[in-house]
């Protein structure tokens, strides 16, 4: 039994963002989708002698070079694993409503991908192509230490940039690293993950009796015919951020990782390709320390559930070891490997049942591992703690105990990681927001910005519940601008759905910008533009237009003998009266100051800053209020 001490917990990550590709979902909803349906998405095609099996990534040829700054001969030089990471660590920071352009802190990126096959199946034939870019520009195309740093540079990221391989706990360690990193202060936000795309993309593999390859194109983790795994291509990227900075920061979290650990197995077994339970209990046992929980508090691991006779029964004897230093209860914790769906996806793999794990933390279900119908009898399971989930089932956990699970990946070589991932904080209720809300779109295209509008009516029409404020938040503050803008003014989603599909409503603004900050005048007018209910409407809804017309008020009212807003504001019945007395020079000038002031300073509120201020007769003062020429106190003051 692993006696493992409690660690004081060190502050806790949130996973912020995330994004994947994987075989048969291009997005992570399809992914979810395939996940609850039970759907195995490997490829299955015909390979002569060979096995014709493996999960392919649809699209992993397509690239948005100009997007990157990348012109076609590089794009087409470079391995589509580092294309497609790039993408994917792009999309990664909008999911967690990051523009690395303004974002005040430093991002780090820590990432890996399987071995190059794209030069020796392709550039390798197209010596012109080499040529023309040149081979060291060839070689940093292809080669794997240049994945983390090639997305630092194109996306301007200042923190680490780590590519690392450990053969299939690749992505895992990332992630674990990423943490580590966050927690020592180097970045604010860390993007980690990995990806894994060979070629050729549709072939066949040989099966070897006692190798790591499945005979029949099937992964059967845990079950009694288990007799190897299926490679595919995919992708996964999550963002993550310390825990107590993204609840100050309103970010969605998606999960919290509570613990994360690292070791090797050194010589404890019978190869060096071999997995060791004492290497697997340790770090499983080292993760729970790092966390402060008890293993009995988990109800789901996600395995690294090879599907192989030798490294299923070494999994589950490591897990159990590691379990039975806090408890010797049986059949309590759902065990499964994504795997079983999207095949191995090699560098990519630990990253995949990570985003698995989370997606079933958030929709409170646990998805069913596939192909079991009776478990390895090496296993013992039925003296474990663990029971392989085999159904689509709700998420249930003892009153008041959070979803709590355990995900694992091993490499070849030894290297074993596994991280404790917690189900989010109850996200608070969005504040109450002004009435209609500013919705603004931009890309680098005009193609591109109708596609963008189209993807956000589908949003829109598919989730009718989200707070519209919320969206505009997100849209305002955590997406790069680009040159070809749009913007839409709606109260509903379904109306800003519907104006966004109607190219030719008078609501919908678009338009191209050259500069990326362009001057802007405040002009202040004087004694004429009088009007009662003049900002009401902002009155009533904009708490900062509010907040400078109530100190206005406040400070008139011993110097007036009245209440300014009452002539500003009146009830209904006396509007008439109202208008009289607002001609009256002595409540016309302060009146028009106040106003003034409380506009000029809402819109400085929103981000809107004067170059330059000028103003006619009242609008004078307002000026040089604003200018600091003196207080909003002395300068109302002096013009009543």
């Amino acid at each position: 039994m692993i006696e493992q001490e409690p660690i004081d917990a060190p502050e806790e990550i949130a996973l912020v963002g995330m994004t994947g590709r994987f075989p048969g979902a291009p997005d992570l909803e399809t992914f979810w989708r395939n996940l609850r349906e039970g759907r195995e998405s490997l490829s299955r095609f015909p390979a002569g002698e060979l096995v014709g099996v493996r999960g392919l990534l649809d699209g992993a040829e397509k690239f948005d070079a100009a997007f990157f700054g990348m012109t076609p001969n590089e794009a087409l030089v470079t391995d589509p694993q580092h294309r497609v990471f790039l993408e994917c660590a792009w999309e990664a920071l909008e999911s967690a409503g990051v523009d690395p352009a303004g974002y005040p802190g430093s991002i780090g990126v820590y990432a890996g991908m399987s071995n190059n096959s794209y030069f020796q199946n392709g550039v390798v034939h197209r010596p012109d192509l080499q040529q023309a870019i040149g081979s060291l520009q060839t070689m940093m195309g292809n080669e794997k230490d240049y994945l983390a740093t090639r997305v630092a540079y194109k996306l301007n990221l200042k923190g680490p940039a780590i590519s690392l391989y450990t053969a299939c706990s690749t992505s895992l360690v990332a992630v674990c690293q990423a943490c580590a990193s966050l927690l020592s202060y180097q970045c604010d936000l860390a993007l980690a993950g990995g990806v894994s795309i060979t070629f050729p993309l549709e072939r066949g593999y040989a099966y070897e009796e006692g190798g790591i390859l499945s005979p029949d194109g099937y992964c059967r983790t845990f079950d009694i015919n288990a007799q190897g795994t299926v490679f595919s291509s995919g992708v996964g990227v999550v963002a993550l951020k310390r825990l107590s900075e993204a609840l100050a920061d309103g970010d969605t979290i998606h999960a919290v990782i509570k613990g994360a650990a690292l070791n090797n197995d050194g010589d404890r077994k019978v190869s060096f390709t071999a997995p060791s339970v004492d290497g697997h209990a340790e770090v499983i046992a080292l993760a729970h320390a790092l966390a402060g929980i008890s293993p009995e508090s988990l109800s789901y691991i996600e395995a690294h559930g090879t599907a192989t006779p030798l490294g299923d029964p070494i999994e589950i004897a490591g897990l159990t070891q590691a379990f039975r230093a806090g408890t010797d209860a049986v059949g309590f914790c759902a065990i499964g490997s994504v795997k079983t769906n999207i095949g191995h996806l090699d560098a990519a793999a630990g990253v995949a049942g990570l985003i698995k794990t989370v997606l079933a933390l958030k929709h409170k279900e646990l998805p069913p591992s596939l192909h079991f119908t009776a478990p390895n009898p090496k296993l013992d399971l039925e003296t474990s703690p663990f029971v392989v989930n085999t159904a689509l089932r709700p998420w249930e956990t003892p009153r008041g105990q959070p979803r709590r699970a355990g995900v694992s990946s091993f490499g070849v070589g030894g290297t074993n990681a596994h991280v404790i991932v917690e189900e989010a904080p109850e996200a608070p209720e969005s504040a109450p927001s002004r009435k209609n809300q500013l919705l603004v779109l931009s890309a680098k295209t005009a193609t591109a910005l109708k596609t963008a509008t189209e993807n956000l009516a589908n949003h829109l029409e598919t989730r009718p519940d989200q707070p519209l404020a919320d969206i505009s938040y997100t849209l305002l503050t955590g997406r790069h601008r680009f040159a070809h803008r749009r913007v839409v003014v709606a109260e509903t989603p379904a109306e800003a759905a519907s104006l966004l599909r109607e190219s030719s409503s008078k609501r919908v603004f678009s338009g191209e910008t050259k500069a990326s900050e362009r001057p802007v005048a405040f002009l202040f007018p004087g004694q004429g533009v009088q009007q009662v209910n003049m900002g009401r409407a902002l009155y009533e809804s904009e708490p900062i237009f509010k907040g400078y017309l109530d100190a206005s008020a406040e400070i008139l009212r011993p110097v007036l003998g009245l209440d300014l807003r009452t002539v500003l504001y009146p009830a209904p019945e006396n509007t008439e009266g109202a208008q009289k007395k607002l001609t009256e020079t002595y409540l016309t000038q302060p009146a028009l100051f106040s106003v003034e002031l409380a506009l000029a300073r809402l819109w400085m509120s929103w981000g809107v800053t004067p170059s330059a201020l000028l103003g006619h007769s009242v609008g004078e003062y307002v000026c040089a209020c604003l200018a600091g020429v003196f207080s909003h106190e002395d300068g109302l003051t002096l013009l009543a």
